[in-house]
């Protein structure tokens, strides 16, 4: 579709609107932004109003918002009058004509993804229903400047489901991308190492006193609770409440780390259907399986052609053990029809994980902040282990399966050699620490979720003395807006943090799975 053009008229009323916050190019500076580290400080950050982002696909709730941009230092530790960046904002009006004094905030999950892309998700889940929703796309996203995207990794990516998993031409092609990227934003002069969660959680400090905002609450899912717990470590002032979703502990968030999310995600869903009588009647066993099926197609990989779910002209497709197990830790096989696709898979049937490969082949070129995300898996993620702790960590939770697929971090192929070609300071002494807070904390899980599996939020919720957590049944990643429960809960706890409802959590239970014919 189009992009949403913004006209004059607009534009002119999300500027008066700002007003509000204070005077264009206000300096207000928390304490992130007089220095984060050794050397001089770092110039203040400031607000500058100006219209919404046009973004690739039409945003309603941008023609009520009130947008601009958060000037902020690059690298905090640098010389002042050193590189600033602008950081796209977006404050969204609530719903309630009597609404909360302290809005939510939003941490998205990536990192890289597209913040302003959540928007709509956001407010059909009632997050702005009492409480102004604000919005600020992180370091290196989209609308920011500058945009840490890198095109030809999307580009990889839609060659890759012709590819094998981790065959040698995929390795080859994505590394590839990753050194033709990272040159060509190193030589526009970026400084890769200043886009981390420490810089993010500063950006946030400073745009909630930036816009003049005594008090907020949090929200963040997936890498917006690992960025949710460093922003409330390091940053504890004007923080009312935090609701964090599909939790990472920074503590814990290691490439071996994607195991035992996979293993949870994938056994909830197999043991689910062992419970259903009906399910475990037209699926016996499905655990080997899958087992055997990730087995034969290592083995002997399936080619074929498959049309995009959204539709497009087909495209090759090619289906091994490694492509299968991340199809389901991604979700691209929805969890209500995975015992379908299982057994289809075993009886020689591979259109299902086929088209879910195929969505793949489509991508939307630019959008996604590579930069980011290689940066924060490259200083946080990597660090202190090695491709045998990965594959070691991939045999406890798959026993049995070959170790070509288990020798790739789920999600993450090759991230090893990416990071050896991306060459980014180990951060891991400043982050991969446990958050300590009395602040009322919110942790919400969903059981069948594979990428960062419910177990690890009591992991989180152990420093965290005020704190509750829920397990929505059935629910994969980035549970709110999925379960209409999760956000009454979501509602409750913004509506009095000490005290949230969690009622609504007891008897929920899975989707029924999908049964085919024998």
């Amino acid at each position: 579709m189009a992009k949403r053009s913004i006209n004059a008229a607009a534009a002119a009323a999300a500027l008066a609107c700002l007003a509000a916050f204070g005077p264009a190019g206000s300096s207000a500076a928390s304490p992130s932004a007089r220095g984060a580290g050794p050397g001089p400080a770092a110039p203040a950050a400031r607000f500058v109003p100006g219209p919404c982002p046009k973004t690739p696909e039409p945003v309603a709730a941008l023609t009520e918002a009130r947008c601009g941009f958060l000037e902020v230092p690059e690298n905090r530790a640098a010389r002042p009058g050193g590189r600033t960046v602008k950081l796209a904002v977006a404050v969204i009006p609530a719903a309630s004509a009597k609404p909360a004094a302290d809005p939510v905030v939003f941490m998205a999950g990536g990192p890289g993804g597209d913040t302003f892309d959540d928007i709509t998700l956001l407010v059909d889940a009632g997050v702005n229903r009492d409480r102004e929703l604000v919005v600020m796309a992180q370091r290196g996203n989209l609308h920011d400047q500058p945009n840490l995207a890198c095109p030809e990794l999307d580009r990889f990516y839609a060659r890759y489901v012709g590819l094998g998993y981790a065959s040698a031409p995929a390795k080859r092609l994505l590394l590839e991308a990753v050194k033709t990227c990272r040159d060509r934003l190193a030589a526009d002069g970026i400084d890769l190492s200043a886009y981390n969660t420490t810089e993010n959680a500063a950006d946030f400090a400073d745009l909630r006193t930036a816009l003049g905002i005594a008090e907020w609450n949090v929200y963040g899912y997936s890498y917006g609770s690992d960025l949710a717990l460093t922003y409330l470590r390091n940053h504890p002032e004007g923080i009312r409440a935090v609701a964090i979703d599909s939790v990472t502990p920074p503590q814990v968030a290691t490439l071996p780390w994607t195991w035992s999310s996979a293993r949870e995600g994938i056994g909830a869903i197999l043991r689910a259907c062992a419970a259903e009588p009906r399910c475990k009647s037209r699926y016996p066993d499905l655990s080997r399986t899958l087992t055997e099926q990730v087995r034969r197609l290592e083995a002997n990989p399936l080619t074929l052609n498959a049309r995009p779910p959204r539709g497009g002209d087909p495209v090759k497709v090619l289906l091994d053990g490694g492509a299968v197990l991340n199809l389901l830790v991604a979700n691209a096989v929805k969890a209500p029809d995975v015992p379908a696709a299982i057994d289809e898979l075993g009886r020689g049937r591979p259109e299902r994980f086929a088209q879910a490969r195929a969505a793949d082949s489509v991508q939307a070129v630019g959008t996604t902040a590579h930069g980011l995300t290689e940066s924060v898996a490259c200083s946080e993620w990597a660090p202190g282990y090695s491709e045998s702790d990965v594959l070691n960590a991939g045999r406890q939770a798959f026993p049995g399966w070959p170790d070509s697929v288990l020798a790739q971090a789920p999600q993450l192929p090759f991230q090893y050699d990416a990071c050896r070609i991306w060459n980014v300071p180990d951060r891991t002494a400043a982050q991969r620490v446990a958050t300590v807070s009395a602040v009322p904390t919110l942790l919400v899980s969903g059981t069948f979720d594979g990428k960062t599996g419910a177990r690890w939020a009591r992991e989180a919720a152990r420093t965290l003395s005020r704190s509750t957590s829920v397990q929505i049944p059935g629910i994969t990643h980035w549970v709110v807006p999925q379960s209409p429960c999760a956000q009454k809960v979501l509602a409750s706890f913004l509506a009095d943090p000490t005290a949230p409802d969690t009622g609504c959590v007891a008897g929920l239970a899975p989707k029924p799975f999908t049964i085919t014919p024998k």
